[in-house]
């Protein structure tokens, strides 16, 4: 059940996505941080993941950040490869008109991770903030 009900929730995002709907302001299990928040988990070394598109990730991200792109990369394994499920992790796209880092948090929590980091606001609040691109 809990398996359809993730299938369930991919379809209903992607319908979200193609409407312009807002993400979600939290995700069970996630917590939601600020730009600030997101600034001071990245001085501490903690791993951020990229789920955006190829095209966006080409464009300018987050120094150090993992490209795990979530229709086509993104999977228990390949996070696995950098985070743990008690390691913190922070995920992020394209703000808050952009569902793709709330879909990778709600998956990450439901394989067990425990610190999962959902930053809303994403890579635009990022470069609005002046924090380093690359």
């Amino acid at each position: 059940m809990k398996k359809f009900a993730w299938v369930l929730s991919m379809v209903l995002w992607g319908v979200a996505a193609a409407s312009d709907q807002e993400s979600p302001l939290t995700v069970g299990g996630a917590v939601t941080i600020t730009t600030e928040k997101a600034k001071e988990l990245f001085d501490q070394g903690v791993p951020f993941v990229d789920v955006r598109t190829d095209k966006d990730w080409d464009a300018g991200r987050i120094p150090g950040a993992e490209h795990l792109e979530l229709k086509s990369s993104f999977s228990q394994a390949a996070l696995g490869a950098f985070a743990g499920p008690t390691d913190p992790v922070v995920f992020y796209c394209n703000g808050s008109k952009c569902l793709r880092s709330a879909e990778a948090a709600e998956q990450a929590v439901s394989w067990g991770y425990g610190q999962v980091y959902y930053y809303r606001d994403g890579f635009p609040a990022w470069q609005a903030a002046g924090y380093p691109i690359e």
